[in-house]
Formats: C-alpha cells, sequence, structure tokens
C-alpha cells in the first residue's frame, strides 16, 4: 500500500545507518514517499528530513542517560510535536527502543501503524516489554531467525529478513595487501583491536586493550598491532592512549574490515563488530566495561550468560568473553596468546564462525525489509 508521509526515527550511528539503506529501498518501490524523523547524516543523505540530528544522543547505560534526561524529553516532545503536525501514514522505528518504545505508545493513541525493524534485545533482558510491542506494533522487521521464533511464540506479527552485514562486511584487500599498504611485514602475528564506536567505549576499553598488547607483545614474537579507529571519533582520542606504551601500533581510520582480515586475532568490544569479526572469519575474544551501575542493573535482569553478539547467536562461547571485573589485562592477553598458539582452537572457531554466517540468511536485506515494512 503506497504511503505518502513516513516517520522513522533512529538514535544511533549503526540505526541511522540501516534506516538510511532502508529508505533507499523503499524508495524504489514507492519513488513518491516523503520521510522525516530522528536521524543523522546519513538519513540525511538517503531524503530524510531531519528534525533532530542524533549527534550527540547514543547515551550509553543508566548514568548517561540519567544525566541527558533533560535533552532526552525535549528531544521526544519535538517529535510528538512533528507527529501531530504532519500526520505520517506509517512509522518505521529502528531499534533505540528506551525511546521508540514511548513513541510507539503514543503512536498507537494516534492510530498510527508501526514498523519495528531491528529488535530490541528482550531474548537477552526486559521480556516485560512484549506487552508494549504485542499492543503498539503492526508488524517487527527482524535480523536474526531466532528472533522470529521469540516473536511468533508470542503472539507478535514478525518477519524475518536477514542480517544486512552480509552484504557489507567485504574486505577490499587479501590479507598481504593489507599488511603492505599498512606497512608491515607479512611475517609476525598481527592482531587487531577494535574498542567501539562510541567515545566512552574507547575510553573504557582501549587502554585495557593496549596494556594487554603489550603483554602479548613480550610472548608473542613480531606480535603487532593495529587499533582500527572509529571515522566519527577524534583521532586525539586514540593517540593520547597510544603515545603512553612503547609498542609496535598503526592507528587506522575507516578500514576496519580489511584491518579484521589482515589480523591473525582481534580483541573486540562486544557489539555488532563481535559479528563483523565473525564473517571475515578472525579469531576474536571479546571484552566490555560500563559502569558500576549499569553493569549491575543488567545483571540483575538478564536472561543470558553470554552477551558477545556471535555467541548469543551461536548458542555457545564460540569465543572466549571477560565482562566488566573480568575484563582484566591478565585475562585478555593470556586467552589471546593461547588462541594464537593453537592451531587447533583457530580452526574450530572459524569452523564456529561459518555456522553463525550461515544462519544470517542471504544478501538482499534491506529490499526485503523495505517490502516487509510497506506491507504493514
Amino acid at each position: 500500500m503506497p504511503k505518502k508521509q513516513v516517520l522513522i526515527i533512529a538514535g544511533e550511528p549503526s540505526g541511522d545507518l540501516h534506516a538510511s539503506r532502508v529508505v533507499n529501498e523503499i524508495k524504489k518501490i514507492s519513488a513518491d514517499t516523503g520521510f522525516y524523523g530522528l536521524g543523522g547524516k546519513l538519513m540525511s543523505e538517503a531524503g530524510v528530513r531531519i528534525i533532530h540530528d542524533i549527534s550527540g544522543l547514543a547515551f550509553i547505560g543508566i548514568t548517561e542517560v540519567l544525566r541527558n534526561i533533560l535533552v532526552i524529553k525535549g528531544v521526544y516532545q519535538k517529535v510528538l510535536r512533528e507527529i501531530d503536525a504532519k500526520r505520517p501514514d506509517l512509522a518505521i522505528l529502528v531499534d533505540y527502543p528506551g525511546f521508540n518504545l514511548r513513541i510507539a505508545k503514543e503512536l498507537k493513541k494516534r492510530n498510527i501503524p508501526v514498523a519495528y525493524y531491528i529488535s530490541p534485545q528482550l531474548w537477552a533482558w526486559g521480556e516485560d516489554r512484549i506487552r508494549i510491542i504485542k499492543d503498539t506494533v503492526a508488524k517487527m522487521v527482524v535480523f536474526f531467525k531466532f528472533e522470529e521464533e521469540f516473536y511468533r511464540r508470542r503472539g507478535v506479527a514478525v518477519e524475518f529478513v536477514g542480517h544486512p552485514l552480509l552484504e557489507s562486511v567485504r574486505p577490499t584487500l587479501a590479507k598481504e595487501e593489507a599488511l603492505k599498504s599498512y606497512g608491515l611485514d607479512p611475517a609476525g602475528k598481527t592482531v587487531a583491536l577494535l574498542p567501539g564506536s562510541r567515545k566512552t567505549e574507547v575510553e573504557n576499553h582501549l587502554p585495557c586493550m593496549l596494556e594487554a598488547a603489550g603483554r602479548i607483545a613480550r610472548r608473542v614474537e613480531g606480535a603487532r598491532f593495529i587499533v582500527a579507529k572509529f571515522p566519527d571519533l577524534p583521532a586525539e582520542l586514540y593517540k593520547r592512549e597510544i603515545e603512553k606504551y612503547p609498542l609496535d601500533v598503526k592507528l587506522i581510520e575507516g578500514d576496519t574490515y580489511n584491518v579484521l582480515n589482515a589480523a591473525d586475532l582481534a580483541i573486540v568490544a562486544s557489539g555488532t563488530a563481535t559479528l563483523e569479526t565473525a564473517i571475515i572469519g578472525t579469531p576474536m575474544v571479546i571484552m566490555y566495561k560500563t559502569s558500576l551501575l549499569t553493569y549491575i542493573a543488567f545483571r540483575l535482569v538478564a536472561k543470558i550468560r553470554n552477551v558477545g553478539l556471535v555467541n548469543v547467536i551461536a548458542g555457545e562461547e564460540v569465543s572466549p568473553e571477560f565482562l566488566q571485573v573480568a575484563a582484566t589485562v591478565e585475562n585478555i592477553s593470556e586467552e589471546a596468546v593461547k588462541i594464537i598458539s593453537s592451531p587447533d582452537r583457530i580452526r574450530k572457531m572459524k569452523e564456529a564462525f561459518s555456522r553463525v554466517r550461515s544462519s544470517l540468511g542471504s544478501p538482499g536485506s534491506y529490499s526485503r525489509a523495505a517490502s516487509a515494512i510497506l506491507s504493514c
């Protein structure tokens, strides 16, 4: 059914990316559809009229949310005013559940259909929010097959469209070519460090990763390290930490997939990056640190033991993960050395990653998502 005006809300950089791609696919089906909403640069480039830019809204954990509650409330009220002024035919809510589920309730009051793209992690924590979704969402459009089964068992309309990373995670250089382009000799072991895509994640993770790198370097002859810089973050954030350590470290921006393909091992902050690393097939150690309050709150409600996305999808710990107090220099470096030194562990990890890749569906996720959304 044609939609003339569509509200679309994403609150984080990853949501901005996925939303922009879906908007482009919807336009192929319905060229005269207009979009407005909450988003960033990529959504704006896709033709979405941005009513508030999301830069600065990607708050992590309870502490950051509470500190910025007035900002969030102001954006929320701004979105509601736009909804009432320019009533949409459809709303697409992209992840960002703390904000979007509240908006969903308001959309329901106004009889505006809602497609929810990228599911909140109800299977991990907060399953009580399933009632809100059942009451307010016309269709869940999900990345993972197990999410489809989760919602279907609970009576929620849902469609599995596969994961778009299968299309985008494509290294452009062979391992030897990438190493050469970074000025590294193909001999020796290369370890990639991926501290995260947010400023607080880099601040929480990079010092620990670099100190672990120092220990690895003392035990693995010829070890060198590449830090994958997230493009939207300032280089100084990384450089001031790297300069504290007498290590062979390269800081590479905007080339994460080639960095991972060049690496023998990666130390990765838990999140989507663990899935990207698995798709490429690079063995990894997962870590994550957040505020103590946020971690305690999560553990009180969490229903899963592992939080690394690759482990959640696999249904078992295929990559070792160290969270909060367990995310120590000693634990991370010890596990990294064990993996690098064990061809059998590397083989088994790569086999597990292959199974994870196979579970993600097939290319064409954005196109299928667009069709699923327009059917609401």
